[in-house]
């Protein structure tokens, strides 16, 4: 089994859930995070500084809305859910985002304590 996370674009939300769901991949969790990459994606001023510490006043990096979307797959459909995940969200522009691909040890579904892949159908 595979855990994967990929942080992405709002704006690409509804053609991800579209695209996961038409390759069988319906099942995911999705979650508002906050987080920048290497580029420049603008700056802002740190707020809230005593007047004492004006001279400390520094430009940091702004942190971008994105979507962290979750999904646990079988090992043979990692690549689907990779490829679908890329598909849906490639735009060939700095900030399309992040795909994470971590090994799962077990899966249990709570209702029947069922163990493995069969808790991923």
């Amino acid at each position: 089994m595979k855990l994967i996370l990929a942080m992405i674009r709002i704006s690409k939300m509804s053609e991800t859930k579209l695209a996961l769901s038409d390759v069988g991949l319906p099942s995911f969790t999705a979650m508002p995070v906050l987080g920048r990459g290497m580029g420049k994606g603008g700056f802002e001023k740190a707020a809230n500084l005593d007047p004492d510490q004006q001279e400390l006043i520094v430009e940091m990096p702004r942190l971008k809305s994105k979507r962290m979307i979750t999904l646990v797959v079988t090992d043979e459909k990692k690549d689907l859910a990779v490829e679908t995940l890329i598909k849906a969200n490639q735009t060939g522009k700095s900030g399309d985002g992040k795909i994470f691909v971590i090994d799962t040890i077990d899966s249990i579904r709570v209702r029947t304590g069922e163990k493995g892949d069969i808790t991923l159908d």
